[in-house]
């Protein structure tokens, strides 16, 4: 049986009791009936341990069991999303990518080459910040002129501007007095 889940590789349980959790792979055992993974925090059972010596007390320890392998599904390490595996082959090598975004999950190979998924969502996000970068360039460009205009304003005007301003307000005895 093809196994794409490697011991190290962070999965999302996608069925069973323990369903919506994700652990690190442990283990995986394959056999002839199918694989299985053992998940760190997943299928928790309890053992009894037998005292081996006049010494130790018996006890019953918690321990993560296996479970089957189509239970599972790798966590992207780009997207953080539960993936199904494609693969690519590099040289002489051949490494395991992502087939929502199409990182490269393998670590030995993630930083040789890209794949076109992820090479076009790097140069959309690339022009997105230029875009940016360029609205705010404009943004402050109109404020500085903005703040040039204003301080360019004789003081004359400036003081005429604040006394109609304050000769507008209501008293606030007068609203009183009409029952606002």
């Amino acid at each position: 049986m093809k196994v794409n889940i490697k011991s190290g590789d962070t999965v999302y349980v996608n069925s069973g009791k323990d369903s919506g959790k994700q652990g690190k792979v442990l283990a995986v055992n394959r056999s002839k009936n199918g694989a299985r993974v053992v998940v760190e925090g997943v299928n928790i059972v309890t053992k009894a341990k037998k005292a081996r010596t006049a010494q130790e007390k018996s006890e019953l320890v918690k321990v993560e069991a296996a479970i089957d392998i189509s239970n599972v599904n790798i966590v992207c390490s780009a997207c953080g999303k539960p993936t199904r595996i494609r693969h690519q082959i590099n040289g002489d090598k051949k490494s395991r990518i992502c087939a929502k975004c199409g990182a490269i999950l393998d670590s030995k190979f993630s930083a040789v080459t890209k794949t076109k998924k992820a090479a076009k969502s790097e140069t959309k996000t690339e022009e997105a910040s230029k875009e940016t970068k360029a609205e705010a360039k404009a943004k402050t460009s109109t404020s500085a002129t903005e703040k040039k205009s204003k301080t360019t304003k004789s003081a004359p005007a400036a003081e005429k501007a604040t006394k109609t301003a304050t000769a507008k307000k209501p008293s606030t005895a007068r609203a009183s007095q009409r029952g606002v």
